[in-house]
């Protein structure tokens, strides 16, 4: 641009009054001299200032394509040194803006990641907290987290196992429902058994079933204090105090009493999940889990009956009176059994 303003405008007239003035020719040769030369100035200075104006626009259709994403490579030029050093200085800026643009990609697939593997932590966190729901319902807070940390699956496995399972029914309750209202019905069920359950679950036990006015217990499943015949008979009397006492409030209230009757028996079951693909349990069976529904059927309200397994672990720990021999259904062998005398 210096050189094209100094070519249509400077060196024209320098030389046109050098000529004049030193020269010694007359005006109108100076002038005759002249006219080609502002001519031929003129023209270069155009061409000059047409090269300028060219790669001007060059860096800008250059510097619009970058803007719209359509290259992505550094301004080549061949031009003024302000134009070079423009475009030097637009490359800078581009190489700047293209690693922060990488540096922002790493950051957002980086974010992803975290968002993913936040995703799944809170999701685990989810389906742990819906287990230790489902799993409060059948065993006590203190043995849930054992359940969650169990190693290779914990209680899923199926399996043989020595175990110690309680039945308790209520006496006579069908005779005492039928002259109450079905609301007052459930609800008396259901303040029995949350306080039924408190107890099992104190004693490190785990609730196996509800059937009606029935409900079924097991322990053993869990490494806890004490073997689990004494739990379960420690249980047993807890729950016949406890009835006692509900019985004594709701007789003050002139509401219906009722008596339960609990059976205790020891050996080896199979432990698992059993039921159908719409349906399962994980649930206890065999002979040590007939022997104990049958003796929790053959006690009188208030009575806890204990199989000779249960006894022979626990000789010396309670009050226990001998009943002898009985004969249960669906057993050729009598069964020796006992009576825990809680009170």
């Amino acid at each position: 641009m210096l050189a094209a303003l100094a070519l249509m405008a400077v060196i024209p007239y320098l030389l046109f009054v050098y000529l004049y003035v030193f020269g010694k020719i007359s005006a109108a040769a100076a002038l005759v001299f002249y006219a080609p030369l502002v001519l031929f100035s003129t023209l270069a200075g155009y061409s000059l200032i047409r090269k300028s104006a060219d790669d001007l626009f060059y860096l800008s259709n250059e510097t619009r394509m970058v803007e719209a994403g359509e290259k992505n490579d550094p301004i080549q030029i061949q031009g003024d040194r302000e134009l070079n050093e423009i475009a030097n200085d637009f490359n800078s800026m581009l190489g700047r803006l293209e690693q922060v643009k990488r540096k922002s990609q790493e950051q957002a697939t980086q974010l992803m990641v975290y968002s993913r593997d936040l995703a799944l932590s809170y999701q685990q966190t989810k389906q742990e907290e819906e287990l230790r729901t489902r799993l409060s319902r059948y065993v006590g807070n203190n043995l849930v987290e054992k359940l969650m940390d169990a190693k290779g699956g914990g209680l899923l496995n199926t399996e043989r196992r020595q175990v110690t399972v309680l039945f308790a029914d209520i006496r006579s309750f069908t005779t005492i429902a039928e002259s109450m209202t079905a609301e007052d019905v459930v609800f008396l069920l259901n303040q029995y058994f949350s306080v039924m359950v408190d107890i099992i679950f104190k004693n490190n036990g785990l609730l196996d079933k509800f059937v009606g006015d029935q409900l079924v217990a097991v322990f053993g499943l869990m490494e806890s204090s004490g073997n689990a015949s004494e739990n379960a008979i420690r249980t047993a009397i807890e729950m016949q105090d406890a009835t006692e006492e509900m019985m004594r409030k709701r007789l003050q209230a002139n509401l219906e009493i009722f008596d339960v009757g609990i059976g205790i028996n020891t050996g080896v079951a199979i432990i698992g999940n059993i039921g159908s693909a719409n349906r399962m349990d994980y649930t206890v069976i065999g002979d040590c889990v007939n022997i104990a529904a049958r003796l929790e059927q053959m006690a009188l309200g208030g009575e806890i009956i204990i199989g000779e397994q249960t006894f022979l672990e626990n000789s010396g720990q309670f009050t226990i009176e001998s009943r002898g021999e009985v004969y249960v259904k669906n057993k050729m062998e009598p069964v020796i059994c006992y009576n825990v005398l809680w009170r």
